[in-house]
């Protein structure tokens, strides 16, 4: 199961890639909700690789009834490829040895950072919600990859994003261009202006990635929905500011979203009671507290799976909570305990936690939503956002920065997600409860 994850081997510079064609296309009616603005382009996206790291193990695991097992493994895979193939330095570029891979492997592999390049593109544009796009027609038909809800769209319904990665030998800003268009006029614009089972789709985007295996240097390429009604750009009151909470987020994306989030994290109960939630006749899973640990990290604080089976004895509690909560080195053995064996010798472990504003409201809204399933689930959820730390839309942004000398390496995601690259420099603070029935209370 997941939570610790290698990122040491991933390098520590911030890349940035610069928007290299942005189209828009046009539609009928426009626009599909006469009050959403839709945010605008910027010329860059900077990132640093932790970031890209987390958005390849979110997309990879953004599929509502998928087993657990496979998306633990499907994550897992792609977070060691991207590991092995990726240069650090500011550019994009690709270690020499990724020519060795065959060619269904190399495509699978652009294929997923295509996805979380797209992944970091919306998130950073304010979209903070998210579920996999497989709902709206059958596997014959061709449809855009990924829903998202959140910012602009807040209210008005949902938007659509098409991921397309190319590792090619001839990749080109042309060839990006063209194949963003392509997916743009095949995958998205059909699905636009209809119903899903999220909300009607309002817009859309196809977002292409590529670069040449051999060079240092990469190409990005967006095409999205014109809106051509003339109106005055105002800014959208479905905006949530840094730890505000909106009027509501759909309940189905918050399911979907903290799905892959609390599987990330490596507490299977949690993910077990979405699932319950979701679908009707699922048996109950066993009622049982489940431990969070709470610490400050980078001026916030977070929650941690606290029972992943790496922490835990065969027969019972994790360890550190009867024996070392209370020493004041505990978190030196913890690391220890837990590095040892290394998977990897040399490099060092990221650890998937949740922004403890964030963690706190949704785990009571499952409660609620546990409690009275007998009458149905909510419509929506208040559930809070945060700014995004280790990508933006700008190259001077402060958020995106990632260097060497950064006093943390981390990446944090609008719904409050976080990949912590040194999570040993936190500070373990307390142990909280989640019980499936009573919600959130000290441990």
């Amino acid at each position: 199961m997941s939570g610790p994850v290698a990122t040491a081997g991933l390098g520590t510079s911030t890349k940035l890639i610069g928007l290299t064609k942005h189209t828009k296309h046009r539609h009928v009616p426009s626009p599909v909700s006469p009050s959403f603005v839709a945010p605008a382009a910027e010329p860059s996206l900077s990132f640093n690789p932790i970031a890209l790291a987390a958005a390849i193990a979110r997309t990879a695991t953004t599929w509502d009834d998928a087993p657990v097992v496979l998306l633990d493994g499907l994550q897992r895979s792609a977070l060691i490829e991207l590991e092995t193939l990726l240069q650090d330095g500011s550019a994009f570029a690709l270690e020499a040895h990724f020519k060795f891979l065959a060619d269904t492997a190399g495509s699978q592999f652009a294929a997923k950072v295509g996805a979380g390049i797209a992944h970091l593109y919306m998130d950073a544009l304010g979209y903070a919600w998210r579920a996999n796009a497989a709902c709206l027609s059958s596997s014959l038909d061709p449809h855009a990859d990924f829903i998202y809800e959140g910012g602009n769209a807040s209210g008005h319904g949902v938007v659509l994003a098409e991921a397309h990665g190319s590792f090619a030998k001839d990749a080109s800003a042309a060839k990006i261009a063209n194949a963003a268009k392509k997916k743009y006029v095949k995958q998205v614009k059909p699905f636009v202006a209809k119903p899903s089972p999220f909300g009607r789709i309002i817009h859309g985007y196809s977002i292409a990635f590529g670069s040449k295996p051999t060079t240092a240097g990469s190409f990005l390429a967006v095409s999205e929905t014109r809106i051509s009604k003339p109106r005055k750009r105002v800014a959208s009151t479905g905006v949530a500011q840094a730890g505000e909470a909106p009027e509501g987020t759909p309940t189905a994306m918050a399911l979907a979203t903290h799905r892959s989030n609390f599987l990330l994290m490596g507490a299977p109960d949690v993910t077990n009671w979405i699932d319950w939630v979701r679908l009707p006749d699922s048996p109950a899973p066993e009622r049982h507290d489940v431990p969070l640990l709470r610490f400050g990290y980078a001026g916030r604080t977070y929650l941690a799976a606290a029972a992943t089976p790496w922490l835990l004895r065969p027969s019972g509690p994790p360890w550190w909570i009867e024996d070392f909560f209370d020493h004041p080195e505990w978190w030196r053995f913890a690391r220890r305990a837990r590095l040892s064996p290394p998977r990897h010798p040399g490099s060092d472990f990221g650890w998937f936690v949740i922004e403890e504003k964030a963690g706190a409201e949704f785990l009571n809204a499952l409660s609620n939503a546990i409690r009275d399933r007998g009458v149905g689930l909510p419509a929506t959820m208040r559930l809070p956002t945060v700014e995004p730390t280790g990508f933006a839309l700008s190259a001077g942004d402060r958020t995106a920065r990632a260097d060497a000398d950064e006093p943390y390496q981390y990446a944090l995601f609008r719904d409050g997600f976080a990949l912590l690259g040194e999570p040993f420099r936190g500070r373990p603070r307390d142990v909280v409860v989640w019980s499936p029935d009573g919600g959130m209370s000290l441990g």
